[in-house]
């Protein structure tokens, strides 16, 4: 024994040995990407577009999109449309590779849908159209009527209560597709806007030209017929823009998730409880009431045809809430409450 052994224990103090030493974990062995293979195909011809190598399984929609178009540049993203059949639904741009129903090689139908414009330059072309439309008979510029009536004024208040309700009701559109309105899709077909555009122009001058005509009449029943009519537009008109909020305020800015529109505690909104596009139901409403305050025929068949149209847009928006939310309201009814 040496001598610091010797001093140690002479001292009581006994050195212990040591732990062993952990032994360092072996690192991980990262894990193996699998990547895709992404044939695209015409949906028409058959024929073979693009073979994309190497696509990653995080890989969206719209990544796939963009590779197609460094390819092709006359197909931009907006202008395309895949799917998993030639004759099946659309993808969504945010769908990821690795959650479709596809192997590893993977085959998507592509079809043009054609040249592409923004749904807000749609949505301002559809209002700033009639009022300007209307704006032009209201001041019976020339060429409308005969020419003793060029630039004179009607002399029934009720033509100028008319024209201020028609003129409020669009530049309130104007300003909530500026402000309010946040458009889940980006773009639809240029040829579209043709459509849609004639559909609001063409009734803007229809009801324009009737309205504000020389010849025109008041309702038969006079200022109580005008004043009830105008509180129903009114209320509409609160009511619809009460409900535009409320769904901007559902949807945080650039957010995909979807969710459930309840009431507020705006009384306006309280109609959720019974109606899935209170929207319409107030579109409506205005349009109803803006017929009984001219007891114009062609503002009669507008609100008629705008029923119809908003009917089919509300079962469709209904049927919808209804397939994505299992705890979706049964009593809300699409547009009507308890009748449609």
């Amino acid at each position: 024994m040496d001598a610091l052994a010797l001093e140690a224990k002479s001292n009581g103090e006994e050195k212990k040995p040591s732990a062993p030493r952990p032994r360092p974990k072996p690192p991980k062995k990262a894990k193996r990407i699998v990547y895709f293979e992404v044939e695209i195909v015409d949906a028409k011809t058959k024929e073979k577009l693009l073979l994309l190598d190497k696509v990653e399984p995080t890989s969206t929609i719209l990544d796939i999109k963009a590779l197609f178009h460094k390819s092709n540049p006359q197909w931009y993203p907006a202008r395309q449309c895949l799917r998993l059949d030639p004759k099946g639904k659309g993808l969504k741009d945010e769908d990821v590779l690795q959650t479709l129903p596809v192997g590893t090689t993977a085959s998507f139908y592509f079809s043009d849908m054609g040249a592409q414009i923004a749904w807000g330059t749609v949505f301002l072309s559809e209002c700033y159209g009639p009022l300007l439309i209307y704006l032009m008979f209201y001041f019976r510029l020339p060429f409308i009527y005969a020419p003793k009536y060029d630039f004179t004024s009607s002399k029934h208040w009720v033509v100028h209560l008319a024209c201020m309700c028609h003129s409020f009701h669009y530049v309130k559109r104007i300003l909530e597709t500026l402000f309010i309105h946040r458009i889940s899709h980006g773009t639809m077909p240029l040829r579209n806007i043709f459509k849609n555009c004639s559909y609001y122009w063409c009734f803007a001058a229809w009801m324009a030209y009737y309205i504000n005509h020389p010849l025109y009449t008041p309702p038969y029943y006079g200022q109580q017929q005008v004043k009830t009519a105008l509180i129903i537009f009114l209320f509409c008109q609160v009511g619809n823009f009460s409900i535009n909020v409320a769904l901007r305020n559902l949807k945080c800015p650039g957010s995909k998730v979807k969710k459930i529109p309840h009431p507020t505690k705006n009384p306006f909104t309280w109609i959720f409880m019974l109606v899935s596009c209170p929207n319409y139901t107030y579109e409506l409403g205005s349009w109803v009431g803006f017929t009984v305050m001219t007891q114009c025929l062609p503002v009669a068949f507008f609100t008629i045809v705008g029923f119809i149209l908003m009917t089919v847009w509300a079962r469709g928006k209904h049927r919808n809430y209804r397939k994505e939310f299992r705890d979706y309201p049964t009593l809300r009814s699409p547009i009507l409450p308890f009748i449609l």
